[in-house]
C-alpha cells in the first residue's frame, strides 16, 4: 500500500492506505482535542479563529492561530520535500522514511505529552498539527490526490456529489468507477470515526500514551508493507527457477 504508486495503484491498495491512515487521524484528531481542546488534525477552523482573533485585535493569540496552520502546511512541505530527496537515491524508501518520521513524533508526544499539555500546550497542538501535515500530504502524494485521511469535510462533499451522481450515470464501467469512489470514501469515514472513538475511550485510561498506539499501527503497516514486498519477490524467484 506505501510502495505502489501512479498506475500501479489499485482501489486496493488505496482501501488498505486508507484504512491504517484514517484511523490513526481519528485517534490523533480526538487525543488531541481532550488533550488541549484544539483541533489537530485539519486547520479550516483555526483560520476562522486566527481572523477573529486579528480583527479584535488580539495579534498574540492570533499569531498562535497562525502558527497552527503554518505547522500543518510545514509538515506537507517537509513530506513532499522528503520523497523528492529519498525518491533520488531510493524507491523503495519513498514513502517509507516519512511515515518512520510520523511515528517517531506521536512516540515522543505519547511520552512527553502530559508534561506539554501543563507547560505548553500550543507546542503540542503545533506538533500534533505537524505530523497531520506530514502524513496528508503523503497520503495525498501516494494516491495522487485520490485518497485524504486527516479531515472530513472534503471527503462528505465529495460523497453527497457522487451519491447524487448514481442517479444519473448509467453505463456499467462509470457506474463501476463510480461505486469504487463511494466505498474508497465511506471506508475513509468509517475508519476515522472507529480512530476517534477508540481514541476517546483509550485517553481515558492512557492519556496521550494512546498516541503511542497509533505510532505503533504506523510502523506495523510498514512492516507488513515490507514483508509483503519480500513475500511476492521470493516467489516469483521460485516461479523463475522453476521455469529455469
Amino acid at each position: 500500500m506505501f510502495r505502489h504508486k501512479g498506475n500501479t495503484r489499485t482501489l486496493k491498495h488505496n482501501l488498505r492506505i486508507a484504512t491504517l491512515l484514517s484511523f490513526v487521524a481519528g485517534i490523533v484528531n480526538v487525543a488531541g482535542f481532550l488533550a488541549v481542546k484544539r483541533l489537530t488534525t485539519n486547520v479550516t477552523g483555526h483560520f476562522a479563529f486566527f481572523v477573529d482573533e486579528v480583527f479584535k485585535l488580539n495579534f498574540w493569540q492570533g499569531f498562535i492561530y497562525f502558527l497552527y496552520i503554518f505547522f500543518f502546511f510545514l509538515g506537507s512541505f517537509v513530506s513532499n520535500l522528503l520523497v523528492e530527496i529519498i525518491s533520488k537515491t531510493s524507491n523503495r524508501l519513498i514513502y517509507i522514511i516519512p511515515t518512520i518520521i510520523e511515528s517517531v513524533f506521536l512516540f515522543l508526544l505519547a511520552v512527553f505529552g502530559q508534561f506539554l499539555i501543563s507547560k505548553s500546550p500550543d507546542i503540542l497542538a503545533c506538533s500534533l498539527l505537524f505530523t497531520m501535515g506530514l502524513q496528508n500530504s503523503l497520503v495525498t502524494r501516494i494516491s495522487n490526490a485520490t485518497v485524504r485521511t486527516t479531515h472530513l469535510t472534503g471527503l462528505f462533499t465529495d460523497l453527497g456529489i457522487e451519491l447524487s451522481q448514481l442517479f444519473f450515470y448509467k453505463q456499467k464501467d462509470l457506474k463501476d468507477k463510480l461505486y469504487s469512489s463511494i466505498k474508497l470514501r465511506l471506508t475513509i469515514i468509517a475508519f476515522f470515526f472507529i480512530g476517534g472513538l477508540l481514541g476517546g475511550v483509550f485517553y481515558s485510561v492512557l492519556k496521550l500514551y494512546v498516541l503511542a498506539i497509533a505510532a505503533t499501527i504506523l510502523i506495523i503497516g510498514i512492516i507488513y508493507d515490507d514483508l509483503k514486498l519480500k513475500l511476492i519477490r521470493q516467489n516469483r524467484n521460485q516461479k523463475n527457477d522453476h521455469i529455469n
